[in-house]
């Protein structure tokens, strides 16, 4: 078995497999998809946004490989003004996490999490393990509460 993680060690109280594929340098998302050939409406690929108004006010955004983050609409679940993608450097250093391998389980900083509600009809989905070709699979009910997430229209087609 592969290297744990924060992110799997989270997850050791609900139902759920870790799926290993070969990493990629970028498009990471669309990459784990055919990897795994997984279903991109129920795969996740994990966000950092900060608040335009207060940088230093992040959270994280769980939306299908197959959609895109919607910011207005985040920004608007969140309560804030306006959000934008965080810096790379920034989202690695609240996350504890490489861009490419976040999950929204096991960060460094607790942050609020979104995750898009298209995926709650799904009976599994797939969220990073929290490094680059390692992938959780397990109920958008059990990642929403390890998370302590809301679920929440996000994403755009």
């Amino acid at each position: 078995m592969s290297a744990r993680t924060r992110a799997i060690a989270a997850a050791k109280s609900v139902e759920h497999a870790v799926l290993e594929y070969t990493a990629s340098q970028d498009h990471f998302g669309e990459h784990s998809v055919a990897e795994l050939g997984a279903d991109p409406r129920g795969t996740l690929k994990t966000l950092v946004v900060s608040n335009t108004a207060q940088p230093r006010e992040m959270a994280l955004c769980c939306v299908p490989v197959a959609g895109h983050l919607s910011l207005k609409a985040a920004a608007k679940t969140l309560g804030w003004k306006k959000a934008q993608l965080a810096e790379p450097k920034k989202a690695e250093h609240a996350t504890g996490y490489i861009v490419g391998g976040i999950s929204p389980l096991g960060t460094l900083q607790k942050l609020p999490v979104l995750i898009d509600a298209s995926v709650t009809p799904f009976p599994t989905i797939i969220v990073s393990a929290g490094q680059r070709g390692l992938s959780l699979e397990l109920s958008p009910k059990d990642l929403a509460a390890l998370a302590g997430a809301k679920f929440a229209e996000i994403s755009t087609d």
